[in-house]
């Protein structure tokens, strides 16, 4: 089965197609900085860089399945007030529609947050979808259900050309927890007690201690994450963000999370490359598809076909 990845990132989406047996023969992405990344680990497929609300689809190689994640950053409730800019980027997603009107693939899966069901324009989009030929199956699935360590809801919309939509039954794999991906001994950690730490953060590892009751944790450094104490490492990791999010706590030290611990926490392999510098390879991994749920849907899919 060969498939095309569009607004590829770093490459979640095509690394779990490749774990399924397909072959990503093309993937594009307005960040060349991405498009060299995905380049990195995926050297035999063909890339392009650029705004792929103004590609001609002609030039895209033929193919049976098309995997898209449209900027999600307009649909997610964390994006806090409205702002212009989030008009264009909720609009990528129509270059899903006019990519399928010229290839008309036989299946296609666009994935972003819950929330683009939400999405004003959500039902005139699937209408478009449909007049195309294809009936819509919308999956939410936790990656926490696939075993990578990390509880991350996301939409799945299969699309098949086909009378009715879908019918899948996922695996559900054993929850993988934090434990197993990060590393107490490695890094660079800090005083917890500085002048410069802020009393929110304080007061989350004091809850924290006190309602787990050990000196290892997880807290959520930014934000109210999960709440406003710590989180077991006994259990998987909340949602990787596109910026730093999750710190460790041990004893009275404490350190953010690592680059290399996200990349384990979004279930990529532990050879993937990512870009050296730490907040440009946080930023595609918080952007990215977790392989092993791409793995497992696609899997299933190609049984089903």
């Amino acid at each position: 089965m060969k498939a095309i990845d569009l607004f590829a990132g770093a490459g979640g989406f095509s690394t779990g197609a490749a774990q399924a047996g397909c072959s990503v023969v093309w993937a594009a992405n307005h960040w060349q900085a991405a498009v060299d990344i995905h380049s990195a680990n995926h050297p035999g497929t063909a890339h392009a860089c650029q705004d792929l609300q103004q590609a001609d689809w002609r030039d895209v190689p033929a193919h049976d399945l098309l995997l898209a994640s449209p900027a999600c950053q307009g649909h997610s409730p964390a994006r806090g007030k409205e702002k212009p800019h989030h008009d264009a980027l909720r609009s990528t997603a129509w270059a899903v529609v006019s990519a399928a009107e010229c290839h008309r693939p036989p299946v296609f899966i666009v994935e972003n947050v819950p929330a683009f069901m939400d999405w004003a324009l959500y039902p005139a989009w699937a209408l478009a979808m449909e007049a195309l030929g294809y009936a819509l199956a919308p999956m939410v699935i936790d990656a926490a259900d696939h075993g990578v360590p990390q509880h991350r809801a996301r939409l799945f919309v299969v699309g098949t050309r086909s009378r009715n939509p879908i019918a899948l039954k996922l695996p559900q794999r054993e929850h993988v927890p934090a434990s197993a991906i990060v590393d107490f001994e490695a890094g660079t950690w800090s005083p917890i007690r500085t002048a410069k730490r802020s009393s929110a953060t304080l007061q989350r590892i004091h809850q924290g201690r006190r309602e787990l009751a050990c000196g290892r944790f997880l807290i959520p450094y930014y934000g109210s994450g999960s709440g406003l104490t710590g989180r077991s490492i006994h259990r998987p990791i909340g949602t990787i963000t596109t910026v730093d999010r999750w710190a460790l706590v041990r004893g009275n030290r404490m350190r953010m999370l690592r680059a290399d611990d996200a990349r384990a926490a979004m279930g990529f392999p532990t050879d993937y490359k990512l870009p050296p510098q730490h907040k440009a390879a946080m930023h595609m991994l918080g952007n990215a598809v977790c392989p092993p749920v791409a793995r497992d849907l696609i899997a299933r899919i190609r049984e089903a076909a």
